[in-house]
C-alpha cells in the first residue's frame, strides 16, 4: 500500500517578471520502507516539490494537483491539520543544518519541543527520548552534548542532530533535502550508512533530494530525473543506471567520476538551465540537447514506457538509446 501518492503536482510563483513554473505535472508514489531519489541540476524543481508537500512554499507560491497522504490531500489541507502531520508523521531534513537549527537555543530545547508539541510529553521524558535518539544517530556523549548550542557541533554532527530531530516521532515519510551537501566524503558515507540503518530499524519511507548520482546509487530504490520543472526519466535505480535513455540523464551520468575506469574524462553538459518564467514550447532540455530536432523544440514528449518496461518512463522523442551506445552530449555538440 502506498503511503504517499502524488498526482500531477504543479508549483508556480507569481513574480514581477511573470509566473515562474517551478514544477509541472509531477507524479509518483511512495510505499513503506522505500527510498525515492529526485535528482537534477539546481533550479530543476526538486526542492520546491517537497516544500509544496510540506506546505512550506513561499507566500507567492501556489501548488496544484494532488498529494494524497493516508486519504487526505496535503495541498488543500487546513494549516492546523497539516501541523499535526508535519514534523510528526512526515518530517524533513533541511539542506543546511546551521541555518535550520536555531542558534539561540540549545539542541535539547529544540528537540524536546517536538515531542512536547506532537506527543504531549513533559520535558523530562522528552529529554530522555531525545538523548536516546541522539545515541541512535551515533552522537557520542549524547547526554552531555544535548545541552550544547548548534555552533558547538561540527557540520556532520549538526546534520545528525537534524536527522535525530526528524525521527523523534518515528515518521512514516522522511524528506531529506541534499543531506550530504557540504560534507566531506567520509562524513557523506557515514550519513548514507546511517540513513540506511535507520530506515531498516524504523521502516521509514524516504524522499531524497540530491544532485549526486553516487548518493542515489547507494541509497535509492526509485529515481526521478527532473529538468526545467518536468520529469525527464523515471524508474528503478537499477534500470536508470543500466539502461538510462533520456539525453539529460545520460549527460548527468557522463559527468560522474568513474572509479572503475581510467580512460573516462568528466564531461559537462553544454549550456545553462532554462529561464523558468519563459520555458521553451517543447522539451525544456531541447536548447542544450545535441540530439534535438524540430519536434523537440515544438512539442513536449509525454512520459512513455521504455522498451515495454511499464515502470521505466522517459519523456523524449528520439529513438531508444542507452548510456552504453550513446556519444556524450559534449562530443555530439562537436
Amino acid at each position: 500500500m502506498n503511503i504517499l501518492e502524488v498526482k500531477d503536482l504543479d508549483v508556480s510563483f507569481a513574480t514581477q517578471d511573470g509566473t515562474v513554473y517551478a514544477v509541472n505535472g509531477l507524479s509518483f508514489s511512495l510505499s513503506k520502507g522505500q527510498t525515492l531519489g529526485i535528482v537534477g541540476e539546481s533550479g530543476s524543481g526538486k526542492s520546491q516539490t517537497v516544500l509544496a508537500l510540506m506546505g512550506l512554499l513561499a507566500r507567492n507560491g501556489r501548488a496544484g494537483g494532488q498529494a494524497i497522504y493516508r486519504g487526505s490531500n496535503l495541498l488543500t489541507m487546513p494549516a492546523n491539520a497539516l501541523n499535526q502531520i508535519r514534523g510528526n508523521r512526515m518530517a524533513m531534513i533541511f539542506q543546511d543544518p546551521m541555518t535550520s537549527l536555531n542558534p539561540y537555543l540549545t539542541v535539547e530545547r529544540q528537540m524536546t519541543e517536538v515531542l512536547q508539541f506532537h506527543k504531549g510529553q513533559d520535558r523530562k521524558s522528552a529529554r530522555a527520548a531525545c538523548v536516546r535518539m541522539l545515541e541512535a544517530v551515533r552522537i557520542p556523549e549524547a547526554a552531555r552534548r544535548i545541552d550544547m548550542y548548534p555552533h558547538e557541533f561540527s557540520g556532520g554532527m549538526r546534520q545528525r542532530v537534524m536527522i535525530a530531530m526528524a525521527l523523534l516521532c518515528e515518521p512514516e515519510v522522511l524528506i531529506a533535502d541534499e543531506p550530504t551537501t557540504a560534507l566531506d566524503m567520509t562524513v557523506q558515507a557515514q550519513m548514507l550508512t546511517l540513513l540506511r540503518e535507520l530506515q531498516r530499524d524504523f521502516g521509514t519511507a524516504i524522499v531524497l533530494i540530491t544532485h549526486d548520482l553516487g548518493v542515489v546509487a547507494g541509497l535509492c530504490d526509485q529515481v526521478i530525473v527532473m529538468y526545467g520543472g518536468r520529469v525527464m526519466e523515471q524508474g528503478s535505480a537499477q534500470q536508470l543506471f543500466k539502461t538510462a535513455s533520456h539525453p539529460y540523464t545520460l549527460g548527468l551520468l557522463q559527468a560522474v567520476p568513474r572509479m572503475d575506469r581510467d580512460d573516462v574524462s568528466l564531461l559537462a553538459i553544454p549550456g545553462a538551465p532554462p529561464n523558468m518564467a519563459r520555458l521553451p514550447k517543447g522539451c525544456p532540455f531541447s536548447e542544450r540537447c545535441a540530439f534535438a530536432d524540430a519536434r523537440c523544440h515544438d512539442t513536449l514528449a509525454p512520459l512513455t514506457p521504455l522498451n515495454d518496461h511499464a515502470q521505466h518512463l522517459r519523456a523524449c522523442h528520439r529513438a531508444v538509446a542507452t548510456v552504453q551506445d550513446t556519444p556524450s552530449l559534449e562530443a555530439a555538440h562537436g
